[in-house]
């Protein structure tokens, strides 16, 4: 374990953090790049950047070209699904990174059923919540 072993170690990461792009991007499936997302919205793209700054959403680097993108199911009826934010700040306080919430949101769960970001979108968010703050202790 000589001088160069910290840098294996992040010779080694970098090696897979493609692998884990690609899962959490297969996990999600559909993205919306920024600016396809402001036009989803019908919003100037810096009031996309200002609710991905506030935490409203988050946005990850993804596909060939690792574009900022937010996962479609973001978005229901024209807008932010209401209890996003909330709930990302939860994950947030508990220590997740952006691409661990959103993996988080979007891993299956039998208990649900469902995934947490379909029980969000149901209006299950106190429930959703009360999980995310559980992985805190």
């Amino acid at each position: 374990m000589g001088r160069g072993f910290p840098i294996f170690l992040y010779a080694v990461a970098k090696l897979w953090e493609p692998l884990r792009v690609k899962e959490i991007e297969n996990l999600v499936g559909e993205w919306r790049a920024l600016p396809d997302l402001a036009e989803e919205l019908d919003v100037d793209i810096r009031q996309i950047h200002r609710l991905i700054d506030d935490r409203k959403i988050v946005a990850l680097r993804v596909g060939e070209r690792r574009v900022r993108s937010v996962p479609a199911l973001f978005v229901m009826d024209g807008q932010v699904v209401e209890s996003l934010k909330g709930t990302l700040s939860v994950l947030q306080d508990a220590g997740f990174t952006d691409e661990e919430s959103v993996r988080w949101l979007f891993t299956e769960d039998d208990t649900l059923p469902g995934t947490p970001m379909d029980a969000l979108r149901a209006g299950r968010k106190t429930e959703i919540r009360r999980r995310a703050q559980s992985m805190a202790w």
